[in-house]
């Protein structure tokens, strides 16, 4: 007989024998959007997708073997989820202009800055397509932001009012610190149809801070700074736990030297800047490749 397990708050459940499993579905513990898999089955899928399971009549369907991996770290993987492959980025010219108008706008009265950051981002990673990861999603909530952003806010205030070079240079490693906490908490609320990935960032304060002060001293070459963003990117990258697959960001820093200034150029001329956005977005999400661990 089958065993059988369900998805349920990001976490894998079971094995259940398949009588236990039906008891399971009688109970309305696994319901018809229910994630559920067994051992030949293709990938995860909803309990109502598969013949005769919900409706309790007959057994069911035996599917062709060749299963994905099991869940790991708290959150379940989908079919070709150790497959390789690159991202890509799919967003509409027109639903990219009214969002982003609507938050520079808001943000420009401050207060409503966290809630308009977490709208935005849920917008923006639901148009990343990953392979084996369907319908991306950000599952953060507003309110986590909101005492880093208002210290910050009271912080700077007090900076500048009594404006003390030693206390300016301590509040620019305490901006680098909070982008380091906001990095860490926007890797660990990544979802997939809904389910936590479970990812988490593992990179330590002092290398965030380290690569950020080489990016401020790189800009004095003119170019360099170009190299330090994609070294930083693969840190980053390399820093991401919680996956199957090794996240590699193949391109150089001659390619961002260089799209980094047409896109400079186009938008000085407004109007390309969401051509010149997508196309950036794209370019980075193309040259970040997802690959079997231990395959490189």
């Amino acid at each position: 007989m089958a065993s059988w397990f369900y998805a349920s708050e990001g976490k894998q459940q079971g094995p259940y024998p398949e009588g236990q499993f039906r008891d399971l579905i009688a109970q309305g513990v696994v319901r018809a959007d229910t994630l559920v898999w067994s051992e030949g089955m293709a990938g995860w899928q909803k309990a109502a997708e598969i013949p005769g399971l919900i409706s309790g009549g007959g057994s069911p369907p035996i599917i062709p073997t060749g299963g994905p991996p099991m869940m790991g770290g708290g959150a379940y993987t989908g079919a070709g989820s150790a497959a390789g492959g690159s991202l890509s980025v799919d967003f509409g010219i027109v639903d990219f202009t009214w969002r982003t108008l609507v938050m520079l706008i808001l943000s420009c009265l401050v207060i409503p800055v966290p809630w308009v950051f977490v709208w935005y981002t849920k917008w923006i990673v639901s148009c990343v397509k990953v392979p084996g990861r369907p319908n991306l999603s950000f599952t953060g909530n507003a309110m986590t932001m909101v005492p880093w952003f208002f210290g910050f806010i009271v912080l700077a205030i007090v900076i500048g009012y009594i404006g003390s070079q030693i206390l300016s240079t301590a509040f620019y490693i305490v901006q680098i610190v909070l982008y380091w906490m906001l990095l860490k908490w926007m890797i660990a609320n990544i979802a997939s149809n809904g389910q936590p990935l479970g990812l988490s960032f593992n990179g330590s304060v002092l290398g965030y801070i380290g690569w950020n002060l080489l990016f401020a001293i790189s800009l004095i070459t003119i170019i360099g700074w170009a190299w330090v963003a994609a070294a930083q990117l693969r840190w980053i990258y390399r820093n991401i736990e919680g996956t199957r697959r090794e996240i590699i960001f193949r391109g150089s820093g001659l390619g961002i030297l260089w799209r980094g200034i047409v896109a400079a150029i186009l938008c000085s001329f407004i109007i390309p800047i969401p051509w010149v956005y997508r196309w950036i977005m794209n370019w980075f999400a193309s040259q970040t490749e997802l690959a079997p661990r231990g395959s490189m």
